[in-house]
């Protein structure tokens, strides 16, 4: 059996990613250059045709030796993709229609997937986060995202007060979501391109995020808890948003 215990040059150079949603849909993305793919003989089986799509030959691996590649705690199901990093758009190459969604300072990786992954279920145009005070394209935000890392793109900006002010400029009208706000986002009057603003785990909107917004809407919850998970928000705000035609699809 091979040695697997050496991987590939790590940091910017590459991105690895594991679990059979995750790196089947890698395969399938003609934009990926793939460096090596780690599977056991019941994953390469799974994911036989995507492989032979993508031409890649696969490393044979038995299950303990991803794990200690990996860690314990990675659900890996058998494969590990390693992959040049995708080429992500600068804020001025996103296109400026319909919606895209912008972080404050969301920190936890298992969000920013979950989030991810609802994006690329409602068509959202792009992903956008601060290059501080969030998390890297690191192996758990990519299993999260289950594929969805490989449709939505994923743009890292310095300042997003600075951001929001340039997407206003593109004509995107921006929208933040805020537990506290009077409007339901049901009853909001909303224009495309929308901009909608997700506020940190606990912390919700910055001061300054929030007055940079040109609305802000809640969620209509009738229940005794006014808040949510920031992923389970996300999904819910893109649902209202495409049951009110806000949404590119």
């Amino acid at each position: 059996m091979a040695d697997h215990q050496k991987p590939p040059p790590a940091g910017d150079e590459i991105e690895r990613l594991y679990g059979v949603h995750t790196v089947a849909e890698a395969l399938k993305n003609p934009k990926r250059k793939f460096i090596r793919l780690l599977a056991t003989k019941n994953a390469a089986d799974r994911l036989a045709a995507e492989i032979a799509e993508a031409g890649v030959t696969p490393e044979p691996a038995l299950p303990r030796e991803l794990d200690r590649l990996l860690g314990p705690e990675a659900v890996h199901q058998g494969l590990v993709l390693d992959c040049k990093p995708l080429r992500q758009p600068r804020l001025d190459q996103i296109p400026r229609q319909g919606v895209v969604v912008l972080l404050d300072q969301v920190t936890d990786p298992h969000n920013v997937g979950a989030i991810m992954r609802s994006c690329a279920a409602f068509g959202v145009t792009a992903l956008i986060a601060t290059a501080r005070h969030s998390p890297e394209a690191s192996g758990v935000l990519l299993k999260s995202a289950s594929g969805a890392y490989e449709h939505v793109p994923f743009s890292k900006v310095t300042n997003l007060a600075r951001a929001m002010e340039e997407l206003r400029g593109y004509g995107f009208l921006l929208l933040g979501l805020d537990s506290e706000a009077e409007a339901d986002i049901g009853d909001a009057r909303l224009s495309r391109p929308l901009a909608l603003v997700l506020g940190a785990e606990g912390k919700g909107l910055r001061q300054l995020t929030r007055q940079t917004c040109d609305t802000v809407a809640r969620l209509d919850m009738p229940g005794e808890i006014k808040s949510l998970n920031v992923s389970n928000a996300a999904a819910i705000a893109l649902y209202a948003l495409h049951r009110s035609g806000s949404s590119p699809s």
